[in-house]
């Protein structure tokens, strides 16, 4: 078998989907899993959907997730240019149009948009007519067509469809699917601004290139026999196809950019890791032989065989995601969590503590970086709190109790100096032992008046380090007043 060569061809429109992130990352790891190459490829002919900054975007994902091209528009590989547009200035498309219409298999078409029109009908009972053209310029005469060339009418260029027999193609995960030819359109290879068609160029630039796997949605599944008319047409060889599964939302609805996090950079500027969401992305639609479920990119090439690809549906399952990138927090370094969580830290601490022992007490127990926020205000400035969370059954405390045991730690902690969590530890444990009280008794006061929450990240002695001496025991004092205040 030739050298395995695939590609990413993306539309520079925006942000990229995560659709088309994840016909990046399974091309990729085609690729790479034989040792081959992986293109990037600009589609760039439909200009008015051409968004500014969007290459840059491009650009910036597949380098952030690790999808490095081996050949692109700035990464000559002698196949090039790497850009459609720029191809198109070549006239590489137009001459493989004409070589065409020599063969018979394309013709000129200089039909109006107003006859056009006419001919649109509802074609499969679904309500929306599409033009279904009937082939009127085909049996111009070679002198009507240089007449009309000649005279500069527009025109477009078609391609030429028997209306009988049928055509089947080959896809590596949907088997053998065959179309009647009455159903194939004669659709247009060159546009009336001499720009090719999506279609056109793909299978054009796919030959030139040496593409040997395409890699696309299955929402091409249907244009598939046109491509491979072409290539029959031209005498080429057929690349081998695979069409990706749909991705739908969990109402099982095509995944839209309306959802809020259809984009890789939705999910990055939601709180995602990056290594998460193409670990998740990898699993839409694919399946490892093993249970195993968490992959970096190296282990996704030695381990990805698109064999396993579903044809059904993958849905896009935004509490597993959520799940995977805590997971993948957990198992991070401190010191990496720490710099990538201090920005979310900073944004809601601005008082001078230990900001890296926050890190390491919310790493456990968020899902993406926002949650933090949630977890840690109460460091900043101790929220308004009711006094009936003293009472806590499991613990066996209740306001009496604690108001006894907070005064009898305050006069304790106010001769200590040693708040490091080890010190602390000493002083309360011991203080809980001469008492002879439940731990839950001595610590569930502490952590109230501390913190003014129910759930924190850590315990009494944790917070109170971060906090320091002095307010550690302002807060003790508040605590303090509120059950007093509360009549008891």
């Amino acid at each position: 078998m030739s050298r395995v060569r695939t590609r990413f061809a993306p539309s520079p429109t925006g942000r990229m989907h995560v659709g088309n992130l994840r016909t990046a990352l399974y091309a990729y790891l085609i690729a790479k899993h034989e040792g081959g190459d992986f293109i990037l490829r600009i589609e760039d002919t439909d200009q008015e959907r051409y968004v500014e900054g969007a290459l840059e975007i491009i650009y910036r994902t597949l380098e952030k997730t690790g999808l490095i091209h081996d050949e692109g528009p700035d990464r000559d590989g002698g196949v090039g240019p790497y850009i459609q547009s720029e191809r198109q200035a070549q006239g590489i498309y137009l001459e493989y149009a004409k070589k065409l219409i020599e063969k018979g298999e394309a013709y000129y078409c200089f039909c109006t948009p107003e006859r056009l029109a006419g001919l649109k009908k509802d074609v499969d009972g679904s309500g929306k007519e599409i033009v279904q053209y009937d082939k009127h310029c085909l049996h111009l005469s070679k002198e009507e067509v240089e007449k009309n060339l000649a005279a500069g009418i527009p025109y477009v260029i078609r391609q030429n469809v028997p209306n009988e027999g049928e055509t089947s193609f080959e896809d590596d995960i949907y088997g053998t699917i065959t179309v009647p030819n009455e159903e194939l359109d004669d659709m247009i290879l060159i546009k009336s601004d001499g720009f090719p068609t999506y279609n056109f160029a793909n299978v054009v630039d796919d030959h030139l290139m040496g593409i040997t796997h395409v890699v696309r949605g299955n929402e091409y599944l249907s244009s598939a026999p046109k491509y491979n008319r072409l290539y029959e047409a031209f005498g080429w060889e057929v690349p081998v196809y695979v069409h990706c599964p749909l991705i739908t939302n969990e109402e099982h609805q095509k995944l839209s950019k309306r959802s809020g996090h259809s984009s890789y950079e939705d999910l990055i500027e939601q709180g995602f890791l990056n290594e998460a969401v193409l670990n998740f992305i990898a699993l839409l639609g694919w399946s490892p032989a093993g249970n195993e479920e968490f992959f970096t990119l190296d282990e996704l090439v030695k381990v990805f065989d698109y064999h396993h690809m579903s044809k059904s549906p993958a849905v896009f399952d935004y509490k597993k995601l959520k799940w995977m990138n805590g997971e993948y927090f957990k198992r991070m370094d401190d010191e990496k969590f720490y710099e990538l969580a201090k920005p979310y830290i900073d944004e809601v601490v601005t008082k001078d503590v230990d900001k890296k022992r926050i890190a390491q007490l919310v790493k456990t127990r968020i899902e993406v970086f926002p949650d933090i926020a949630g977890h840690i205000d109460f460091f900043e400035e101790l929220p308004e709190y009711d006094t009936a969370m003293y009472t806590h059954k499991k613990m066996k405390t209740n306001p009496e109790i604690s108001l006894k045991v907070l005064k009898e730690e305050q006069e304790l902690l106010k001769d200590w100096d040693d708040f490091s969590e080890e010190g602390l530890n000493t002083v309360i444990m011991k203080y809980i032992a001469d008492a002879g009280i439940k731990n839950g008794q001595g610590l569930w006061p502490l952590r109230t008046a501390v913190s003014g929450k129910q759930m924190t990240p850590g315990g009494a002695f944790e917070i109170m380090y971060i906090l320091g001496k002095e307010e550690s025991l302002r807060r003790i004092a508040i605590g303090i007043e509120k059950l007093e205040n509360a009549g008891l």
